[in-house]
């Protein structure tokens, strides 16, 4: 087993990985990042967590026992071939943590990429949000020959759950359980949408403060900030309808999942972060916002 003694790399630093880092660090890890091209937004929330830049990936490469890839899913491909090229020409080959939001054949062709530079490799699906002092454990499911490593690590803010020697089970339970989760939420927005087109949004929310508490408890909590992730919820959508349509099961739920997100990526919101959300926003308020992106992109008039 190669032990992680002490070093351990995440790339990227957005809220994810940058949260991740920050309970490796209060766990008394080094954690390192390489900050060059990054925005300065990743930047920021990586020195706020005490992960240090050490610039470029050939220096991440040369420093660290335990490299993990936390990026959005278009990126992982990318970013792995990157990393072998680097790890070949050093000679260095740091554990290669894929915790991308990929389809379990995804995961697989990015294990295949990183294979010619002799690094152990580990499929890791995280569900949750991420790490906080005080906030619920972050789930670190995780498959593969090689993760014993991975499962030694002592972090308090983060549970990490084996799930056996097989590659690409850890990203499968990643991808069933945000088609649950992300998926309702698409779900209830374009329910809400329809609705308002139909001129019985008000109505339906009457009807569900009566028969549907949780559901639109949900709905009022989340919808309003959805916009602010939706653009990294599309690529995840994808990979969500490929694992279905793979195992035989419709694509169809999550490829109009993709569609909400993307539509929802348009509007104003989506230009916010989770450092700058506002403390309230009412579902009403969004659900107009989110009628005038639908009636821009179709042409049509805004229910309004």
């Amino acid at each position: 087993m190669q032990r992680v003694t002490g070093t351990i790399a995440v790339v990227g630093t957005g809220d994810m990985g940058s949260a991740v880092g920050g309970a490796l660090v209060r766990a008394g890890y080094r954690v390192v990042t390489a900050g060059h091209g990054r925005s300065a937004h990743s930047l920021a929330l990586a020195a706020q967590e005490g992960i240090e830049d050490v610039g470029t990936l050939d220096a991440v490469v040369q420093c660290a026992d335990l490299l993990l890839s936390i990026l959005p899913p278009a990126a992982a491909a990318t970013f792995a071939a990157e990393a072998t090229t680097v790890m070949i020409k050093s000679g260095r080959r740091p554990l290669f943590a894929d915790c991308n939001a990929v389809a379990p054949a995804t995961v697989a062709a990015i294990a295949q990429v990183v294979a010619p530079a002799g690094a152990p490799f580990v499929d890791v699906g995280i569900v949750g949000r991420g790490p906080r002092l005080g906030g619920e454990r972050t789930r670190f499911y995780v498959s593969g020959p090689e993760r014993a490593a991975l499962l030694a690590l002592d972090c308090p803010s983060i549970a990490f759950v084996d799930l056996g020697p097989e590659i690409g089970r850890a990203s499968a339970l990643k991808m069933v359980y945000a088609a649950l989760n992300k998926g309702t939420d698409a779900l209830f927005a374009a329910v809400l949408l329809a609705a308002g087109r139909l001129g019985v949004r008000d109505s339906l929310l009457q009807e569900c403060a009566g028969s549907q508490q949780q559901a639109l408890a949900r709905m009022r909590a989340r919808l309003p900030f959805l916009a602010a992730t939706a653009e990294r919820y599309v690529p995840e959508m994808a990979e969500i309808a490929d694992t279905f349509s793979g195992v035989g099961v419709t694509p169809a739920f999550h490829d109009g999942a993709e569609w909400l997100y993307a539509l929802l990526a348009t509007t104003p919101y989506a230009a916010e972060t989770r450092a700058t959300l506002p403390a309230e926003r009412s579902l009403e308020t969004a659900l107009d916002v989110y009628d005038a992106a639908l009636a821009a992109a179709r042409r049509i008039s805004p229910h309004c």
